[in-house]
């Protein structure tokens, strides 16, 4: 199939989205005390609304993959049309004048998974889930941490036995997002407990609905229940449903994390609450104190340092190029501006927050500042994140603390 020029794709996106979605209203410009008075880290929503917000989002990517525009960088064998990334952009950029359903529940599956199985999935697993997941047929989720194991994810027990060719699982995760709406899940176990931890991992494909698995919510300190623990009895996985090659898991592990960092990381953090904050300023007659302005000031900067750097790591990725360490720089720098934002509102705010008086704009905040330092943690710990850049960016040292030698069944006594 010839390349469309960047007009005709235009065009033609265009034509497609004027078609099958109504345009976004002209935004209103922000009345302090007016509108949703809502502010979060994550999103929490009831199983009901969400189950139908999820229908929603698979139906409008099925609708956009069958016009083209599901998968535009992706290789053609794949499902995908093997377009530059500058084409992605296009679309990217005009779909966002449109109303079209929350597509968050795709981020994990389609920012993680797939381009891990497209790395390094066998064939049949390309087949049969690359196409589909960017078509929303199926949704996936990534299982790494565990109770024992989460900023050392290397120190992972769930095991994987072979069985001929198959392989069994047995194991618990913990803080997977999605998994009570998945259809599937990358799963990292442990198939040699005589090789030093970070060689005896190796990642597959697994089936979330298959018998033994067990998904159960895990309730926040913000009052939601968006991440599970999950639990694996016996999980039979076939082998061509295998990531990579037996025991290389860590290599497997380290694609989905650099993505993932790259995704939490994206935009620098703050979006539309810029706005927000600085009208809440100016609401409280702040704008003229110096130190105020000085920590206002500091909050955007940051964020747009961090935002052109995310951007540049992930033309990285949308060129085929695989995700570095400056995915962990992305990530710092993503967390570190919510946490700024968090600590920023509590400054103006101060006793405001504490508790529900009815005031708009004031304890609404709790939701964001509750959830933020969960940020901190997910994807990688920020110390885990420094000792990345500071190791394979900086060239410094390894952290003497790891012991990368001794048989993970040894560590373990």
């Amino acid at each position: 199939m010839s390349q469309p020029t960047v007009e005709q794709f235009h065009a033609d996106a265009l034509a497609f989205l004027e078609a099958n979605a109504p345009r976004k209203e002209a935004e209103k410009k922000f009345v302090w005390g007016e509108g949703a008075d809502k502010v979060s880290m994550f999103e929490e929503k009831d199983r009901k609304s969400e189950t139908q917000d999820v229908a929603l989002a698979c139906a409008w990517r099925q609708k956009k993959y069958d016009a083209g525009f599901g998968y535009i960088f992706g290789p053609e064998q794949y499902g995908g049309r093997g377009l530059p990334a500058a084409y992605s952009k296009i679309y990217e950029s005009l779909e966002g004048n449109y109303e079209i359903p929350n597509q968050s529940c795709f981020t994990i599956g389609l920012g993680m998974v797939a381009p891990t199985i497209v790395a390094h999935g066998s064939d049949i697993a390309r087949e049969t889930y690359v196409r589909k997941m960017y078509r929303g047929e199926i949704v996936g989720c990534q299982l790494f941490s565990e109770p024992g194991a989460g900023s050392d994810l290397a120190s992972l027990s769930t095991k994987a036995e072979r069985d001929g060719e198959e392989w069994v699982i047995t194991g618990q995760k913990v803080w997977t997002s999605g998994a009570h709406y998945s259809d599937i899940g990358e799963i990292i176990a442990r198939t040699d407990f005589d090789m030093p931890k970070h060689k005896g991992l190796t990642g597959f494909i697994v089936d979330m609905r298959a018998p033994g698995v067990e998904i159960r919510p895990l309730r926040q300190m913000t009052g939601g229940a968006s991440f599970n623990e999950v639990f694996f009895s016996e999980v039979r996985v076939r082998d061509d449903h295998r990531l990579g090659d037996i025991n290389n898991g860590w290599n497997v592990a380290l694609t989905t994390l650099m993505n993932e960092r790259a995704a939490i990381g994206a935009g620098g953090g703050g979006g539309g609450m810029f706005t927000r904050v600085i009208e809440m300023v100016k609401y409280y007659g702040l704008e003229k104190d110096p130190v105020v302005r000085d920590a206002l000031a500091d909050l955007i900067i940051h964020n747009k340092v961090a935002g052109f750097n995310n951007q540049r790591a992930m033309d990285k990725i949308k060129s085929g190029q695989m995700p570095g360490p400056e995915m962990s720089m992305a990530k710092l720098a993503g967390t570190a501006n919510m946490m700024r934002m968090g600590d920023f509102v509590s400054m103006v705010l101060g006793p405001k927050l504490i508790a529900d008086s009815g005031e708009w704009g004031t304890y609404a905040w709790n939701q964001l500042i509750l959830g933020t330092p969960g940020g901190r943690i997910a994807g990688g710990s920020d110390e885990v994140m420094r000792n990345i850049v500071a190791e394979r960016v900086l060239g410094m040292p390894k952290d003497p603390g790891i012991d990368s030698k001794s048989p993970f069944n040894e560590l373990r006594k």
